[in-house]
């Protein structure tokens, strides 16, 4: 019911002119804005006691690097129940509770952190949020003792097997809300120039390693979400860095790898259909490539209007996905066999699809969804959890 009055509100709002002065031009940021507005103050209200954790605050002895390396194992191997000391055995789409999760949790936790800072301060102009945000972004990106290394050599290891994998740089889409976040706060008054700069090479020395070390490579070329995320992660660190040849890059890989290799012609991912999970993969897949096409286009170049010779295009997968998050029941490929009952929540190729193609429908179905999710997979797979600040 709140939701629906919500909703009621905004349509009202667009029919008389009332939607607030920064959004008049913009219904749908104004629509954001007035759903969002009192959880992403109370939000940032959190964030402003929060002090920083970063990884050097928690270690794990089956970690091959030093305080300062993020370590992550993978999330679907676990002990041979027939030999506890032999390497570990895979179980696709069932999550081990008893990895080392610390670090992917403070690197959420900073993601939040910032998204909800970055938000506040977008909403009410407020300096006291930016500088909250920059005692976070300093430990994790400046400071000797707290920073982390920028790169990913020890994700998703796995015990008796790998001390790391490429497959583990998708734990770091959680950066990309810090890098927007970034973004929206660099031109505040109170920002130190010096230590803005710094910030960037850190990210610009990540994005160097994310592309030429074999890791990075690997992931690059993978054929479904792992491949898409290193794309979109890629697309918005470039960004931040303004790294024109990347973002570049990026562009022309969504047109002439990921969306003609995954999407088939109704509009879905087979890849990420014949998982385990398949409705939840196929969540995340779309709002990845639903993300490229917000980061990359612009004036030049639109990514949303962008189509193959057969129709395939983010429309299309749009198109075909919204029938099941609006009555999944109707999924026609098997139930995820974990955590199926916590999709869809309120997912970004609803919002931004919504803005772009006008289309009223996918926003009250926006509207409806959960904003502020609790269960941990969920979270773990919804990296763009403030769409304000990439309006």
């Amino acid at each position: 019911m709140k939701q629906y009055i919500i909703y009621l509100l905004f349509i009202f709002q667009i029919f008389t002119g009332q939607l607030f002065a920064k959004s008049n031009d913009d219904p749908y940021l104004g629509a954001v804005v007035t759903v969002l507005r009192k959880q992403v103050l109370a939000e940032a209200e959190w964030a402003l006691s929060q002090q920083p954790i970063t990884v050097t605050a928690a270690s794990s002895s089956r970690s091959a690097g030093n305080k300062h390396d993020f370590f992550s194992e993978g999330d679907y191997w676990w002990p041979d129940p027939q030999n506890q000391q032999a390497p570990y055995i895979q179980k696709d789409g069932l999550s081990n509770p008893d990895n080392f999760v610390a670090h992917r949790w403070a690197m959420i936790r900073l993601s939040r952190i910032i998204g909800a800072l970055a938000s506040a301060y977008k909403i009410t102009g407020s300096i006291k949020y930016v500088n909250h945000a920059f005692v976070h972004l300093k430990a994790w990106f400046v400071d000797a003792q707290t920073l982390m290394n920028p790169n990913l050599l020890y994700a998703q290891a796995i015990q008796g097997r790998f001390t790391g994998r490429g497959i583990g740089i998708i734990d770091t889409i959680q950066l990309m809300e810090v890098a927007q976040g970034i973004i929206v706060m660099q031109d505040a008054k109170t920002v130190n120039r010096k230590t803005l700069g710094l910030i960037k090479k850190w990210f610009a020395d990540y994005l160097t390693w994310l592309t030429t070390h074999p890791y990075g490579k690997d992931e690059m070329n993978a054929e479904n979400n792992h491949g898409t995320c290193w794309t979109m992660q890629v697309a918005s660190f470039a960004r931040l860095t303004e790294n024109k040849a990347l973002l570049e890059f990026c562009s022309n890989r969504y047109k002439t790898v990921l969306l003609p290799t995954q999407m088939i012609t109704d509009g879905s991912f087979p890849r990420e259909t014949k998982r385990t999970k398949p409705y939840g993969y196929s969540l995340f897949n779309l709002d990845a490539m639903t993300m490229l096409c917000q980061i990359l286009s612009d004036e030049k170049e639109n990514l949303w209007t962008f189509q193959l010779s057969d129709g395939r295009s983010i429309k299309k997968g749009i198109e075909y996905l919204y029938p099941f998050v609006v009555e999944k029941s109707l999924w026609p490929f098997q139930k995820d066999v974990m955590y199926w009952d916590n999709w869809p929540v309120a997912q970004p190729f609803l919002i931004f699809g919504a803005k772009q193609f006008k289309n009223d429908s996918w926003l009250k179905t926006w509207i409806k969804l959960d904003h502020h999710p609790q269960n941990a997979e969920v979270i773990r797979n919804l990296p763009i959890r403030n769409p304000l600040i990439w309006m």
